[in-house]
């Protein structure tokens, strides 16, 4: 098979790691060209939005999966609209990386892929669009895999503790879902091989407050946690504070049972254990 990443983002370059070994072929677009050096002997190809090159064309055309992390924006989402026509031409295997986002606020109640969407902010609103637009544009063969929020290698609240930059944000009843990287990746590989499309949450099991998960990284460092803020009366920007508009609980039964995939860390606890001794934030 062949690999073609359209967004070779955290998420992205994290499954090429663990498996692009499964591909005979892998490459993966970046918006500044001046990036190639960073992804060592990985084929990459520019793409910002718009006029991609007659090679980045060729890429998917040929492509037998296309793994796609590009977000939407505010004209639709860039890589339908780019390569609409090259996408009518034959059939291939589609994941797309949306957000458990487009669920909208359900006061702390549990979700599923059932559950009817709620896009109240624009970005949402973007999401579901571009969700539907890659399942049209690979005419139902398109895995919908909605993310949690992502932390692993680099990317955790023992890195912002040990930074500086962590902060306990309290408000009432609210609740955050996340995943780890390496659960993702094994995920879109499932999705991948999965014989048709659909719609998958991809979260871990135990739905949290986010300030439980900065106690529990400074308890595994030996240090005090920041103190508490009211989520009312903190300084924080637009974009953060609307993160707080949404809490529900998600399932990911749906993942266990149809692509058979239980999360390596069920928990935000086994994942920071596990980075822990990895010698994150230290």
């Amino acid at each position: 098979m062949r690999l073609f990443i359209l967004g070779l983002g955290y998420s992205a370059r994290h499954f090429v790691r663990q498996y692009g070994g499964s591909f005979s072929h892998v490459a993966g677009t970046v918006r500044d060209p001046a990036q190639r050096n960073d992804f060592g002997r990985l084929e990459v190809h520019p793409f910002s939005g718009s006029r991609p090159s007659q090679e980045t064309v060729q890429q998917v055309r040929d492509a037998d999966v296309l793994l796609v992390s590009i977000p939407p924006g505010s004209a639709g989402d860039p890589a339908t609209t780019a390569f609409g026509d090259v996408l009518q031409e034959g059939r291939r295997k589609v994941v797309y990386l949306s957000t458990i986002g487009v669920y909208g606020d359900h006061g702390g109640a549990w979700v599923d892929e059932g559950t009817p969407l709620q896009a109240v902010l624009d970005r949402t609103r973007m999401r579901v669009a571009a969700e539907q637009a890659w399942t049209d544009a690979a005419r139902g063969d398109a895995a919908i895999l909605r993310l949690a929020g992502i932390y692993g290698p680099g990317r955790n609240a023992l890195v912002t503790l040990r930074a500086g930059t962590a902060r306990r944000i309290i408000k009432p009843g609210q609740i955050f879902n996340r995943i780890h990287v390496d659960d993702i990746a094994s995920a879109i590989m499932a999705a991948i091989r999965y014989p048709n499309g659909g719609t998958w949450n991809v979260c871990d099991d135990e739905p949290a407050p986010p300030q439980d998960v900065i106690a529990y990284a400074a308890k595994l460092m030996g240090v005090a946690p920041p103190s508490e803020e009211a989520f009312a009366t903190a300084e924080m920007s637009a974009m953060a504070r609307s993160f707080y508009a949404s809490s529900a609980r998600v399932s990911n039964a749906k993942l266990k049972r149809e692509l058979g995939v239980s999360p390596a860390y069920p928990t935000y606890r086994h994942g920071l254990d596990a980075l822990w001794r990895a010698g994150e934030g230290r």
